[in-house]
Parts: C-alpha cells; structure tokens; sequence
C-alpha cells in the first residue's frame, strides 16, 4: 500500500491523544537542529503501538510528519539533512525514516539512501525498505533491485511483501537466483520455494532445467512455485 500523507496523518490523529497532537503541531519546524530533537523525542508522546494504517505505528507516523514539515531550502540541503538524521538514528529511527521514503520530496535523490538500508544487516531495517513499500521498485535501477531480491533470500526473509516483484523481472535477477539455487544445493541446504517467482518469467533453457528439477524431485510446496514459474515463462 502507497502511503498518503493525509491519510496517514488522520490515522495517526484517531489514534493518539490530543496532548500528543499538539505537542506534533508545536513541533513541527523548518529548523534542522529542532527537527532532530523532535525525531528523537516523539516516542515519548507516540507509542510504538499500531494505527490501523499498514503497519505504521504512532511513532512512525509522527517521525513522519516532522520529517514532512522539515523541507529544507533545496533538494541537496534536504538530502544532506536526511544523511545527518541516518547516521545518528537508532533502529526504530531508522525504520520510520526508510518506510517514509515514498513520501519524501525529491524522491529521486534518495535511491542511494534507500541502498544504503538495503545493506544493512538489521532485518527490521532491511524490511522497511523491502516490504511493502513502492520506492525501490520505482527508483532502484536493476543492480540495486536485484541485490535487495537476492539478499532478502539470504537473510530469510519474504519476497510476496516485495512491491512490483513480478514486474521488475530480468534476467540477471534469473541468472543470479539460479546461481543462488545451485550454490544452496551443492551445500546439500534448501531453496525458498518463492525464488522461482522471479526465475520463471525470464527463463532461459538452463532455468527451465532446474525448474524441471524442482518439479521433479521437490517438496508439494516446491513443486507448486516451479510449476506457477514455467506457466509464466510460458505466458510471457
């Protein structure tokens, strides 16, 4: 789901009480130093308890909002800023920030950031840019897209929350899971059944192969993903 900044807002707003509110409105600022101080301070007025918007909690969606009504004077002095707040955020910051990324102005030149929280070995934070969030797969070019679908492989967690994982296919992507797949196997370790998700649609005859394999020698479970990526092979 594509967050929006009203809707969220007015999540936030039925969710919290009316001092945490005023105490946002009040904190609200152009000034960089007073934006950081309210970033870190807004769990003291927002639990990290969910809204019913996504999986945002009122932390989150108050970070948000400060970061919102920070706007800098420019896109260079708005990135810089968003690199000061990184660099000094704990987890929690962290994750509020990368999941706002679909809403911050200048989107474009926050694609390295957003890499940048890709390579972290925090799940938590890895998964805010991950999971159910439209940036990376408008504003990641194919090195950086593929890198986050492999790793997120690697560390275990969930391809399905990915957004726009079926359309941003390619076939270094196929080459890399399959790569991935004998590397799992030579190991005598299993593959995630989701990996062939992303094989199938550009499957070149060694993939159909090692689908093939899957189909004959797999779990039910596997079976099923290699079979749902050759009819997509087939449909494409």
């Amino acid at each position: 789901m594509r967050p929006r900044r009203q809707e969220l807002l007015q999540a936030l707003q039925d969710a919290a009480t009316p001092e945490a509110m005023a105490w946002l409105v009040e904190s609200a600022t152009p000034d960089e130093a007073r934006m950081f101080r309210a970033f870190s301070s807004a769990p003291r007025h927002f639990p990290h308890e969910p809204i019913g918007y996504g999986s945002w909690t009122q932390a989150e969606a108050a970070r948000v909002e400060l970061l919102l009504a920070y706007s800098g004077t420019d896109a260079d002095s708005y990135v810089v800023t968003c690199d000061r707040l990184c660099q000094a955020a704990d987890v929690r910051e962290l994750v509020a920030f990368y999941k706002a990324l679909p809403l911050l102005p200048w989107p474009d030149r926050h694609a390295l950031r957003a890499a940048e929280g890709v390579r972290s070995n925090i799940t938590d934070v890895f998964c805010a840019v991950a999971h159910d969030n439209p940036y990376p797969s408008e504003h990641f070019d194919d090195v950086a897209w593929n890198t986050m679908v492999l790793k997120a492989l690697f560390i275990g967690v969930e391809l399905a929350p990915i957004v726009g994982l079926d359309e941003r296919a390619n076939p270094a992507l196929m080459r890399m899971l399959c790569d991935y797949a004998h590397e799992r196997w030579a190991a005598g370790r299993t593959v995630s059944p989701e990996l062939w998700r992303c094989v199938g649609p550009c499957a070149d005859d060694a993939a159909i192969a090692d689908l093939e394999r899957v189909i004959a020698t797999g779990t039910p479970e596997e079976k099923e993903a290699a079979e749902r990526a050759l009819a997509s092979r087939k449909e494409s």
